[in-house]
């Protein structure tokens, strides 16, 4: 695995966007009662589909290291603003499985351990910004 992994958003005018990684895409947009046209996602329900298919993936990761199937498996996440601010104070992540409770409730930890979605947010990461030029673009 690369040491750098690289995502690109491309504007499309107002609130839409295509978002960009391998040669995968996916629509993002806010919805219409926000001044979007609806066209996908928006970037907050993204935030919260990385959360919820990478902790999926890590069940079925763990559990097939026990030798276990999850059928029905589902990863529910849920975020609750911070009053006001723009940000979320609080994320719940849910899981079920057509498996007895007590055997999805042991995988859950293990299944923490090595989802770098969830690994990420609690251990905090170094977030920056900057523009990068162009060559050869003129400013206006």
């Amino acid at each position: 695995m690369a040491e750098w992994l690289e995502v690109t958003a491309r504007s499309l005018g107002g609130y839409e966007s295509r978002v960009t990684a391998r040669s995968h895409e996916i629509a993002v947009d806010e919805p219409e009662y926000a001044g979007g046209g609806d066209a996908g996602m928006m970037p907050t329900e993204m935030f919260c589909a990385s959360i919820a298919s990478c902790f999926c993936l890590a069940l079925q990761h763990v559990a097939g290291k026990r030798g276990r199937e999850l059928p029905g498996l589902t990863v529910r996440v849920r975020a609750e603003r911070a009053g006001r601010e723009p940000r979320y104070g609080r994320i719940q992540v849910e899981a079920d499985a057509d498996v007895p409770r007590e055997e999805l409730e042991a995988l859950i930890e293990p299944a923490r351990r090595v989802c770098w979605v969830s690994n990420t947010l609690v251990e905090g990461t170094e977030l920056s910004y900057r523009c990068t030029p162009v060559e050869g673009r003129t400013r206006e």
